[in-house]
């Protein structure tokens, strides 16, 4: 039997949304159209994605129609109930999620609080959602004189930890979450993902580092992942997709430090000879500019990808 491709490349661009999807009031998400609100105001073209026929989708800020657009388009609503990063990962590996993971707008609950402490040792402080970088100046420099866990969340199902790497060195910080991520696996709190977040730096000068390591739930099911890999084919995650299935499903995992890295990284891969499927998440836009409201951070990182299309091209 011969098959239409020996190779199979997929890019997700974290959080880069075309619009509302038909869910949208369940999640208080009407009027959501990260794409074009992001563009409005840009002053500089998108001609790669445009030739794609990204603005034949529908009608966005400085990307026009294409007469003739080199490649196939269209516009696809999650299935799924949720809209987390693993829900829509796990979708299209063909894994619908029925039961949506929880989200924590108040914060952690006490008894989860309490048993993190005792497993741990540690105290936890902030225990609130946060953008990563406000919640480490807020807290980096307690962190640094207590030895405290700083736990935080986000819009999404995620429990963070934050800590000093000259305090609580990295493999210590990954044993604290692989505890937590066990714990978190009962049903009463189903949470996602738990994310270590180390920082190094001094107070007012504090940086998160490229060792942040996430801890995933395995899939509650079989993905085409799983299918590709027990058929002899080669699964390439790069970036967070390893830790988005959890090791499930892939062959050979591929660590990346930011976007244009993960770009490297794919263009390197690409001229390899394998015969399967590479799979890359960009989390920049939405790690770095989403969760941030960073729009004009976001807008610039949608064209540095736009500029390197050609070389994967």
């Amino acid at each position: 039997m011969t098959t239409p491709f020996k190779r199979v490349h997929l890019i997700v661009m974290d959080s880069v949304g075309i619009g509302e999807g038909p869910d949208a009031k369940a999640f208080d998400d009407e009027g959501s159209h990260t794409l074009k609100h992001t563009l409005e105001g840009f002053e500089q073209s998108l001609p790669n994605l445009q030739k794609l026929g990204l603005g034949n989708i529908e009608p966005l800020p400085v990307i026009d129609k294409e007469a003739e657009p080199q490649a196939f388009y269209t516009k696809m609503s999650e299935a799924s109930v949720g809209k987390d990063t693993m829900t829509g990962h796990w979708e299209i590996m063909g894994l619908n999620i029925m039961q949506p993971f929880k989200v924590y707008p108040e914060g952690f609950p006490e008894e989860l609080v309490n048993e993190i402490e005792t497993l741990t040792g540690r105290k936890v402080v902030a225990n609130r959602p946060a953008s990563g970088t406000q919640i480490i100046d807020e807290w980096g420099e307690h962190q640094m004189k207590t030895g405290d866990l700083i736990v935080y969340t986000s819009a999404d199902p995620v429990l963070q930890i934050a800590a000093h790497e000259d305090i609580i060195p990295l493999e210590e910080l990954y044993d604290i979450c692989e505890k937590v991520r066990e714990l978190t696996k009962d049903p009463k709190y189903l949470i996602g993902r738990i994310i270590a977040r180390p920082y190094i730096g001094e107070p007012g000068s504090f940086k998160r580092t490229s060792n942040r390591h996430d801890y995933a739930l395995k899939p509650f099911g079989r993905t085409v992942m799983n299918e590709l890999k027990d058929n002899g084919y080669d699964v390439i995650a790069l970036g967070k997709i390893n830790d988005i299935f959890d090791g499930e499903g892939v062959t050979e995992s591929i660590r990346t430090k930011d976007n244009m890295d993960g770009i490297d990284k794919l263009i390197e891969t690409v001229q390899r000879d394998f015969n399967g499927l590479s799979f890359l998440n960009l989390v920049d836009f939405d790690a770095l500019y989403g969760h941030r409201r960073d729009k004009p951070g976001y807008a610039q990182a949608i064209k540095n990808f736009d500029e390197r299309l050609p070389e994967l091209m």
